[in-house]
Parts: structure tokens; sequence; C-alpha cells
């Protein structure tokens, strides 16, 4: 009881804070991009999302994994030094070792990856995207690559200390910096050369990332690293490998999925301009209001995997049975609630927001998600924390090869509601995969 009454401690502060940190960001998000769709309209909007699966894809390859792996491992030497225990090879690195040999790796990957992107943006643009107007924006995002390890790797760190003011800060400070920067560009390009590029958006990318990494870096204190470094990055290097090609891979079928929607669109009847402004208001207007709420199961998904991690270290059986019990519960209350008021306000806000009623429709069919989404969410942090990454892949991939069935079968006869549908299916065999798996593994897993 002693230990339960220690933990919800951090795991409630540090949820509020990345809670409101994260709805302030994306607050702001959100105006910045109805500000972005009166500026660069729903065409604009569906290039500039076309970009978004590669930089998605860029993180999974440089530092997601990775960021999973220190937070974890830090976690459990915390908890081990906090316990004055354990094993020789458990107490060989100490904190800051762990941070330090994520970063070697992290910024390897990084630097690869920036390179490759930016002489083979066109290739991409043309041969993967199918569309080459593209190009130069990747060829910005790849500059994001580097500034994102690092910020990324220091939030791991943290994140695995259950100190969440440096992450949720430098979430709030990069949204502000790039839709401040992004303005400024608009101003400046408005007035000396009457027109808008999609370029200066993500060059609003790498201010925001640069920004993150200047305040993240200020916070950290020079400690002297006790144990292995190699030993360290052993750690890491092989539980973020499969987490990181189980993620690569989910993210490559994410941007097949994006990447096919608007060619499936044309096959129902679009052209090609009307099927970038259909995929632009799906993607960059109803998606992102749709899962504005998720910022609340997002900040519980970050707190729980150090804490289910260090609960499994001490063998805490009970704390994590509580812990699916009540994710569970406040999962699916936040969702129903969200979802009921997506269906009375959903056209409102495509209509007044978006100057879209496409967008509103979106809207209230994407808002039966909701429940789903959430539960989803946090059950497979709840399954990371654990160690069982393969189990989220297996679920991820299930997920995707359903909506991808939807993209390829559904759209050229239904058309979007094809896709809309898609998505709902596959959250509610990801939610109730994820808590099946819980549930018959209890007596092993636990």
């Amino acid at each position: 009881m002693k230990s339960d009454s220690l933990r919800k401690h951090p795991l409630i502060t540090g949820t509020l804070l990345l809670t409101l940190t994260g709805i302030l960001s994306r607050i702001i998000g959100f105006f910045f991009r109805i500000f972005l769709s009166h500026r660069i309209g729903a065409e604009g909007m569906g290039i500039y999302q076309l970009t978004i699966p590669i930089h998605v894809l860029t993180i999974s390859l440089t530092s997601s994994a990775i960021q999973t792996a220190i937070s974890r491992f830090v976690a459990q030497a915390a908890a081990n030094n906090s316990l004055g225990s354990g094993s020789p090879n458990n107490r060989r690195c100490s904190e800051s070792c762990y941070l330090s040999a994520g970063l070697i790796l992290s910024l390897s990957l990084s630097f690869l990856c920036t390179v490759f992107l930016y002489q083979s943006a066109e290739t991409i643009a043309v041969n993967f995207l199918e569309e080459k107007r593209c190009a130069p924006l990747l060829k910005i995002l790849a500059f994001t690559v580097p500034f994102g390890a690092i910020h990324s790797c220091i939030n791991g760190y943290f994140y695995g200390l259950k100190k969440t003011f440096v992450p949720a800060m430098s979430q709030l400070l990069e949204q502000l910096a790039r839709v401040l920067s992004v303005w400024l560009f608009f101003q400046i390009s408005m007035e000396k050369y009457h027109a808008i590029s999609l370029n200066l958006v993500v060059w609003g990318m790498v201010v925001g990332e640069l920004a993150a990494v200047l305040f993240s870096v200020t916070f950290l204190r020079h400690k002297k690293s006790q144990g292995s470094r190699f030993h360290a990055l052993g750690q890491i290097f092989f539980m973020s490998l499969p987490l990181s090609a189980n993620r690569v891979l989910v993210n490559v079928l994410q941007s097949m999925e994006a990447v096919m929607l608007p060619g499936q669109l044309r096959l129902y009847g679009y052209s090609n301009t009307e099927a970038l402004s259909v995929y632009g208001t799906l993607t960059g207007m109803a998606l992102p209001m749709v899962l504005f709420p998720s910022v609340l199961t997002n900040s519980v998904s970050v707190m729980l995997l150090p804490l289910i991690a260090e609960a499994q270290e001490k063998q805490e059986k009970r704390y994590i049975i509580n812990a699916v019990k009540k994710t569970c519960f406040y999962s699916l209350l936040l969702g129903f609630l969200c979802t009921l008021m997506f269906l009375l306000l959903g056209r409102w806000m495509g209509t007044v927001l978006f100057s879209n009623s496409l967008a509103g429709t979106f809207i209230v069919t994407l808002g039966w998600i909701c429940p789903f989404l959430y539960l989803s969410t946090t059950l497979h942090s709840i399954l990371n924390g654990l160690g069982k990454t393969t189990h989220t892949f297996f679920l991820n991939i299930l997920g995707l090869g359903i909506r991808i069935a939807f993209v390829l079968l559904v759209i050229p006869l239904a058309g979007i509601k094809g896709y809309l549908w898609g998505a709902l299916l596959s959250q509610i065999i990801m939610a109730a995969g994820a808590l099946l798996m819980l549930l018959v593994r209890r007596s092993r897993v636990l």
C-alpha cells in the first residue's frame, strides 16, 4: 500500500502537467490549422499532410524506440538506486549513463537519415508520394531529424525519472516557436513577394525543434556516468531494435495508407485537386479535432510506461492489475463523453471553425472511434511497460491491415466513407485485442 501511495503522486502530477501543456499545445495547433486552412487552402493542406508520414517514419527510425528504451531503463535504474539493492548487472549503469548512450545511438542514426532524406527527396516525392511538389518540403524536413533525436532522448530521460516539467514545457515551447515563426515567415513573404510558399510551414517545424532542444539541454545537470556506457548502449540497442523495427514497419504501412488514399479517391471519381482537398480536409482538419481530447490519454500513457516498468522490476503485481482496471474505466468514460460531444457539435465545428461542411461530416463520423482509440492507446503503453512490444506490434499491424484493406477495396466503391468505416473497425479490434491479451496472460505476465 505504501508503494502505491508513493507512486500515485508522480502519476497524477505528471499526467496533469503533461495534460495541461498538451491542451495548450493542441489549442495553439488547432488555431494554427485554422490559420493554415485559410492561407494555403485544402489542397495545400493535402500536399503538406503527405509529408507527415515521412516525418513520422524518420522519428521511428532514429528516436522513438530509443526514447522508450531510455525511459524504461532509467526508471529501472532509479528504482534499483532507491532500493539500494538488485543484481550487479541491474546497477551497472546510472540514469545519466543511459541518456548518453541513447544520444550516441540516436544521433548516429539521425545524421544518416538526414543525409538520405535530403538527397532522395525528389525520388521519394515522385515515386512514393506521387506528388513532386513535396520534394522541397522533404529537403527542409531533413533538418528537423537531428534536433528531434536530441529532444526525444532528453524527454525519455526525464520521463524515466518521472519528472515531466521539461518534456511538458519543451512541447509547449516547440509549438509556440513553430506557430510564431510560420506566422512571421508568412508576413515577410506577403510583404516581399505577395505570395506564400508551403516551404515556410516546414521551416517552422525546424525552428520549433531547435527551440525545444535549446530549452531541454539547459535543464541537464552534469553528472558523472556510473557504469559501462558500452553496456548501456547494448541494452538500449537490443530493446530498441525490435521495437524500432516494429514501429518502422507500422509507419511504412501508415505511409502506404496515406499515399494510397488520394489515389483510391481518384478511382472513385475525384480529380487530383479534389482528391488532395478531401485528403487535406480529413487529415488536416477533421482528424486533429477528433484527436484533440487524446492529449489526456497520451499523457497517461507516457507516465504509465516507466511506472509499469518500475512495478514489474519490484514484482508488484497488484499495482499493475489496478492500473489496468483504472485505465479501462477512465479511458472508456472519456471516450464516450467525447463521442457525444462530436455527435452534437461536429457539424458546427466543421462549418464555423474551418468553413468546411465536409470537415463537419468527417468529425461526426470519426467521433465514434474515441472510446476505442483512447483505450488502445493506454493499454498499449501498459504492454510496452511490461516489455511486451511484440504484442503491440501485432495489434498495430492488424489494425493497419484492416485500414489498408478498406482503402484498397472499399474507397473505390464508397468513397471516403470507406476509410472512415475502416478506421472505426480497426480501433475496435485493436482495443479489444490489447484488453484480451492482458486478461489471457494475466497469470503469466503479471
